[in-house]
C-alpha cells in the first residue's frame, strides 16, 4: 500500500467515525424511537405502532396542552399520554368531560361514547397544578393509567414529545 492509499483510508475512516459519533449524539440527546404498548391512547395511537420522539423539544419550548408525550414511570416503564393540564390550572372531570379552570376543554381526538369516572385534583392532593408539573390523560379514558392513577407528572419525567408515527407505513403521521 502506498502513502496515497493509506491517506485515503485514514480520511475515510475518520469520516465514518465522525458520522457514528454524530449519529449516537442525535439518538441519545435529540431523537429516539419508541413503541406503543397497549390501547390507552386509542384511537390516536394503537398497540405496536412505532413513533419518533423529539427529546430536545422541551429544552427549548414549553410543554403545551394537547402534546403527546413519552414519560418515565416507575424507573423502567415508559408511558405515552396527552398533556391536559398545565401549571397553575385547576382540572376537573365531570360527566365524561374535562374542565380546565371551570371551562370545557374541546377534545376532537376522543371517541364520543367514552364513559369514565368523575375526578378532581383534590383526589390526588392538589387544588391547582404546581409549577413544573402536568396533568396527563390517555385518549382511551376508560382504559388508561394516567394522572388520575399515577398523579401529576414532573418536567423531569417527560422524555420527549411524540412528533411522528412511522410504523405501520400506511399510517405515517406527524403530530
Amino acid at each position: 500500500m502506498d502513502w496515497l492509499g493509506i491517506k485515503e483510508f485514514l480520511k475515510d475512516s475518520f469520516k465514518l467515525i465522525l458520522f457514528i459519533i454524530v449519529l449516537l449524539f442525535i439518538m441519545v440527546y435529540v431523537f429516539s424511537i419508541t413503541q406503543v404498548v397497549g390501547d390507552s391512547m386509542s384511537p390516536t395511537l394503537v398497540d405496536e405502532e412505532v413513533l419518533f420522539l423529539n427529546k430536545a423539544q422541551y429544552r427549548f419550548f414549553d410543554v403545551k396542552r394537547g402534546d403527546i408525550i413519552s414519560l418515565e414511570y416507575a424507573d423502567t416503564k415508559y408511558l405515552i399520554k396527552r398533556v391536559i393540564g398545565l401549571p397553575g390550572e385547576k382540572v376537573e372531570i365531570k360527566d365524561n368531560k374535562v374542565y380546565i379552570n371551570d371551562e370545557l376543554l374541546e377534545e376532537e381526538y376522543l371517541q364520543n361514547e367514552l364513559v369514565y369516572d368523575d375526578f378532581t385534583l383534590q383526589e390526588i392532593g392538589y387544588e391547582t397544578i404546581p409549577e413544573n408539573m402536568y396533568f396527563v390523560l390517555g385518549d382511551n379514558r376508560e382504559n388508561s393509567m394516567d394522572s388520575r392513577e399515577i398523579g401529576l407528572v414532573s418536567q423531569e419525567q417527560i422524555k420527549g414529545k411524540v412528533f411522528m408515527r412511522f410504523w405501520p407505513l400506511n399510517k405515517i403521521k406527524f403530530y
